[in-house]
């Protein structure tokens, strides 16, 4: 859990944080441009205020040097020669701002920011407004001025803004990193339990979070996998234990054979001797075809896929046998399946074989399609029945006869060599067709039913 959610957790407080850093930024800006306007805006009516009071003062002939009025400390009054007929206190022996003149000689009000200390000051640049007034029938200037807002209007309000951002960019990183590693604690727990999982058995579960979340979804399907992965392991051991069991006896017959014709001369002649051993080696023969099928058919690889008429294969498979029971085939015609020929053929060869082993005296075959239209078999099925009139299979055992090296007691005696493998491959081979193998219900004998999607003829 440290190796994997630790950065994360650091990335995501990272990536969070530093979004919150831009975003406080922006905002920052915006209300410093916000206060620098309405600031702005309040020392330029203080000081159009100021210069209007002072240009009335002036048309009524009441200034006085030094000027002492109105709440703006940086006045001057220029008379028509250009000099400078009184000022404030603070601009006492101070040049005169002609260079305002200029933008009063067509309108009565002029507004500039000055910079440069040409007014004395705190600051570099002041907020400068200038009347031109008449007395006498001569123009008089007015100027009032005061120091004009910087952008960031003042320390403390940067102060304040920097130690904000650095405050909410804190607080969201922590906010996210303790959110993320919240919700990726159940993540440290699955892989706890899936490490137990892995050095003691397949039997155990990964613990599903309660919220019904990403996390909830990847814990089912992990059990899922691992209830998959112990049927897949359980079903190989029972495999290999039963296939090393049918492998044993042939061998042990073998070898005893063996024993007692070196033990005893009089034993029969050697021909004898090879047609027991070959009987025994053609039956592990089997065995080890049957082996190689079923792995084939658990790599789950499809296989080619070809039009195979179902009736016809049928009677194929049926006329390259020569058994005594009577065989009646009802085909209808043009039953088509997308099917892997040769394994279709040896699941009809296998059933065939189990009727033929049981059968009493007849065998009837049926073959015909159904319009069990589904998403999974859009053109409906194709279904082949098989029916024996032998002692039929119980109820509670036709599931049993599909598992492998299982062979009931009247398949022992009616076929001794039988592998037991031959109805748990043909089921394999329709369930990978995408069809079903059964065993259904009928008055006498037993009822094989094979159903497998049908393509259009």
């Amino acid at each position: 859990m440290k190796c994997l959610s630790g950065p994360v957790r650091r990335r995501c407080a990272l990536i969070a944080g530093a979004a919150a850093a831009a975003v406080s930024i922006l905002f920052a800006a915006l209300l410093m441009i916000l206060f620098h306007r309405l600031s702005s805006d309040r020392v330029h009516y203080m000081v159009d205020r100021a210069a209007d009071t002072l240009a009335l003062r002036v048309e009524r002939g009441q200034v006085r040097n030094p000027i002492d009025c109105c709440s703006i400390n940086q006045l001057q009054v220029v008379g028509p020669t250009g000099q400078v007929e009184a000022a404030s206190r603070q601009l006492q022996g101070e040049p005169a701002l002609s260079r305002l003149v200029p933008l009063l000689s067509n309108e009565s009000t002029a507004t500039e920011v000055v910079c440069g200390q040409v007014i004395p000051g705190p600051r570099p640049c002041s907020h400068v407004v200038g009347h031109q007034v008449y007395r006498d029938e001569q123009r008089w200037y007015v100027f009032a001025a005061a120091p004009a807002i910087p952008f960031y209007v003042h320390p403390s309000l940067v102060a304040t803004f920097i130690a904000g951002v650095l405050c909410i960019s804190g607080a969201v990183a922590y906010s996210a990193r303790r959110i993320v590693g919240a919700s990726l604690a159940p993540v440290g727990i699955i892989r706890s339990s899936l490490d137990e999982i892995n050095a003691t058995n397949l039997s155990r579960r990964v613990p599903v979070p309660a919220p019904h979340d990403e996390i909830h979804d990847v814990a089912e399907s992990i059990n899922y996998t691992l209830g998959r992965l112990e049927n897949a392991i359980e079903q190989q051991r029972r495999f290999a234990s039963d296939a090393s069991h049918d492998l044993r006896n042939p061998i042990t017959a073998m070898r005893a054979e063996v024993e007692d014709a070196m033990l005893d001369p009089d034993q029969p002649a050697v021909s004898v001797l090879g047609d027991t051993l070959l009987t025994h080696l053609d039956r592990m023969h089997g065995i080890c075809a049957d082996l190689l099928i079923i792995a084939r058919l658990e790599t789950e690889v499809p296989g080619q896929r070809d039009r195979v008429d179902l009736g016809d294969l049928v009677a194929a498979e049926h006329a390259r046998r020569h058994s005594g029971k009577q065989v009646n085939i009802d085909t209808e015609p043009g039953v088509i399946v997308a099917s892997d020929r040769l394994l279709l053929a040896r699941l009809v060869g296998n059933l065939l074989d189990n009727a033929e082993r049981h059968a009493e005296t007849t065998i009837t075959i049926t073959i015909h399609r159904t319009l069990d239209v589904s998403p999974e078999r859009p053109h409906g099925s194709a279904v082949l029945e098989v029916l024996d009139d032998g002692a039929g299979i119980p109820p509670d055992k036709r599931e049993m006869v599909f598992q492998r090296f299982v062979r009931l007691d009247e398949s022992r005696q009616r076929d001794p060599a039988g592998t037991g493998l031959g109805l748990a491959i043909s089921r394999q081979i329709a369930e990978a067709g995408g069809g079903t193998l059964t065993i259904d219900d009928s008055p006498r004998g037993a009822r094989f039913v094979l159903r497998l999607p049908a393509v259009p003829p």
